[in-house]
């Protein structure tokens, strides 16, 4: 039987020399892919008590909607700036190169609501970290982060230290 890794395609030098890029369009792709990953992720929240289901764009949204509607939860987009229509809080974060900002409508997490944080990959946390902060800031609490991918090498999960975080597949390099 087939496991998530199995539909990751990985493509050495991208997008520089050294890298190794894990891509999930043929996760997408497939029919038996999508399926694993999405019962998979799933399976992380089944004894969770939570509210709703949040996911940064975008590939958080192609996995954190099916989890919601599974689960019969809500589900929250985090946005890039000027993204999203109503009022807003935002956070800028770093990046490896510069920086970024994400934004949630201002109502879409109510004080005391138990959050799931959904995204398709881990790598430095930082992202994750911002997203953190904006819910919270809303008076949200995170119970748990979960990821299709983590790649350990970049020490995400010590960023994120203070939450449970579970990923489907876990690569040892960058």
């Amino acid at each position: 039987m087939k496991n998530v890794a199995d539909y990751v395609r990985s493509i050495p030098d991208f997008p520089e020399p050294g890298v190794i890029f894990r891509d999930i369009t043929t996760i997408l792709q497939d029919p038996d892919g999508l399926h694993l990953a999405v019962d998979g992720l799933i399976g992380m929240v089944k004894d969770i008590d939570y509210d709703v289901v949040v996911g940064p764009e975008s590939r958080g949204f192609i996995f954190g909607v099916p989890v919601a509607y599974a689960e019969h939860k809500g589900f929250v987009p985090v946005r890039k700036k000027g993204k999203l229509p109503c009022e807003t809080i935002s956070i800028e974060y770093e990046l490896e190169y510069g920086t970024a900002e994400l934004e949630i409508h201002k109502d879409a997490i109510k004080p005391g609501q138990k959050v799931v944080i959904i995204d398709d990959l881990m790598a430095t946390g930082g992202t994750m970290e911002a997203i953190i902060k904006l819910i919270e800031q809303l008076g949200g609490e995170v119970v748990k982060i979960c990821f299709v991918m983590e790649l350990a090498g970049l020490k995400g999960r010590e960023r994120l230290s203070k939450y449970p975080v579970d990923a489907l597949v876990v690569y040892d390099g960058k």
